[in-house]
Formats: structure tokens, C-alpha cells, sequence
């Protein structure tokens, strides 16, 4: 009798624990990270075209490289990038950079031509663009946090707030949130959500995307900071570190991807059908096929 009811005492118990479980279901069973290549100093910013291909900076060495997912390929894409980090491309299928050597933001065309879009905020320059995501309308919304480079030149802080701007389609650039340090973000014009990590302090807040540059009280989504976000088609985000780690819409962890590299920098989905997961790892990149698929 004992047995049986502690039997049903378990039954119940996994019971519940399956009905709080949250839905996700984007992983392929014993399917690994695959590993591009490890060559570089330290990988980051990865952003898709509108073909599947993907494109990521090697920040210490200047670069800018694509993967080719037709042959699982990589091929440096540019030299001198101003010291690119995070990247996202636009409508045209110009890449926007944040490029901390100047504290400025570019546009870099598939042809390789260079445009300025930003030097700085009201005569100041900025600590350094780290993320960058675009909102469809022409306006880009980028976290400035301050990480000093031995790269710079008669660096000095003019802007003491690390903070999250928004650059609206003429060029205006308006100052919307001050965080301990802000790091990676990520929105989706369809959600109408916007997602921005704070590394330093650990968290990660949502936003509700009211119009250009306006958004809701920031809300606490997760206590977890993160490098760099991506989301997928069921909204689940997708945050950077220790590996990569999966939340579901409501906040809650539901799956987490172990990376064997002493960090994972950042993460977006490529490929023919967007449904690989495409990662950046201290000097690494991985791809991993889902189920799923990157969220516009």
C-alpha cells in the first residue's frame, strides 16, 4: 500500500511539474553545435541578409566575415570596419555597425562602400555602440555602454550614463534609458516588443514598442543579462554568455544550449529557411539546425 501511494504521490507530482512546464519544442533530439571555425580573436555581431547568409566581426582584428550557408562556408567580407561589433542589416540589405573606434555608427553597403550615420549624441562622443537593432521604419535603436579598447586613441569619457538611443530615420538621435551597463537588444516589429539586456546588473527588460523612438515602462523579463539576443517565431529569446539560454514569452528558462568556449558573444538564425542558429563564441562560430525559425 506504501509503495502504491507513494507511486501516485510521484505520479502527481510529475503531473504538475508537466502542466507548469513551458511549450518549447525548437530543438532537434541529439543534435550538437557544429563548429565553423575557430580562427579568430574574438567573434560577435552576427547578423543575416536577406539570402540566409550570415555576417559576424572579429572586433580585435578589424574584420567583418560571411558564412555561406549554401557551402557552409566562410570568406572575409571587409577589412577596416571600424572596429565593428554588433550589426543588423537593413531594408536595402546594407549592414548597420556599431563601430565603438570612433564611437560611431555605419552603414556598409553589399559593394563595400562606407557611410557615417552617426558620430556621436548632442557634440558628445559616444562611450562605444555595442547592439543595434533595427525597427523597420528607418530607425535604429543601439546600447552605448563603455568596455575602454587598447585600441583607442586620446580616448576620454564625455558621456558619464551608459544608455539606450534611438536614431530615427533623419538623424536624430534621442537618449531613452539609462542602464548600469546595456549590452545586447533585439526587437521584433511584429511583437511591437523590444528586448535590452543589462549586463552588468544582470537583468534583462522588455519594452513595448508604442511608435518611432516611444516605448512603454521597461519591465523585468528575466534576471539574467545577456551579450547579444535573438528571438524566434514562437517569441522565445534567445540570450548569450554561459552558452545560449532560451526563455519562453512569459520570462521562464526553458532550455539552454551548452557551447564549449569560455563565452558565447552572440546568436541570430540563417540559412536558407532561417532556421539555423548561427552563434559567435569567444574564438569561435557554431551553427545549430532547429526546428524553428528567427523572428523578423
Amino acid at each position: 500500500m506504501k509503495n502504491i501511494l507513494n507511486a501516485g504521490l510521484v505520479g502527481l507530482v510529475l503531473a504538475f511539474l508537466s502542466c507548469k512546464s513551458p511549450n518549447y519544442n525548437a530543438m532537434l533530439e541529439n543534435n550538437e553545435p557544429k563548429l565553423i571555425s575557430d580562427q579568430f580573436s574574438f567573434t560577435e555581431g552576427p547578423a543575416t541578409d536577406k539570402t540566409g547568409n550570415v555576417y559576424f566581426t572579429d572586433q580585435p582584428n578589424d574584420k567583418i566575415y560571411f558564412w555561406d550557408w549554401k557551402t557552409d562556408k566562410l570568406s572575409l567580407f571587409l577589412d577596416k570596419t571600424g572596429r565593428a561589433n554588433g550589426t543588423y542589416f537593413d531594408e536595402n540589405d546594407n549592414l548597420i555597425t556599431c563601430s565603438d573606434n570612433e564611437g560611431e555608427i555605419w552603414k556598409i553597403g553589399k559593394d563595400k562602400s562606407v557611410k557615417v550615420l552617426s558620430k556621436g549624441f548632442e557634440g558628445k562622443r559616444l562611450n562605444g555602440p555595442n547592439d543595434l537593432w533595427l525597427d523597420g521604419n528607418g530607425g535604429i535603436y543601439f546600447t552605448d555602454p563603455l568596455y575602454k579598447r587598447e585600441y583607442w586613441q586620446n580616448f576620454k569619457v564625455e558621456i558619464p550614463e551608459k544608455n539606450l538611443y534611438y536614431r530615427n530615420k533623419n538623424g536624430k538621435i534621442s537618449k531613452l534609458e539609462t542602464f548600469v551597463q546595456p549590452n545586447g537588444i533585439i526587437g521584433s516589429v511584429k511583437l511591437k516588443k523590444l528586448y535590452v539586456s543589462d549586463i552588468d546588473a544582470g537583468k534583462t527588460y522588455v519594452y513595448d514598442i508604442l511608435g518611432d523612438g516611444k516605448l512603454s515602462e521597461k519591465k523585468l523579463f528575466c534576471e539574467m543579462g545577456s551579450d547579444g539576443m535573438t528571438l524566434d517565431q514562437d517569441g522565445n529569446l534567445y540570450i548569450t554568455g554561459d552558452g545560449v539560454t532560451v526563455f519562453n514569452t512569459e520570462g521562464k528558462k526553458v532550455h539552454h544550449i551548452k557551447i564549449p568556449e569560455d563565452w558565447t558573444g552572440n546568436v541570430t538564425f540563417g540559412g536558407e529557411k532561417n532556421d539555423i542558429l548561427f552563434i559567435t563564441a569567444s574564438r569561435s562560430v557554431y551553427t545549430l539546425q532547429t526546428k524553428t525559425k528567427g523572428l523578423k
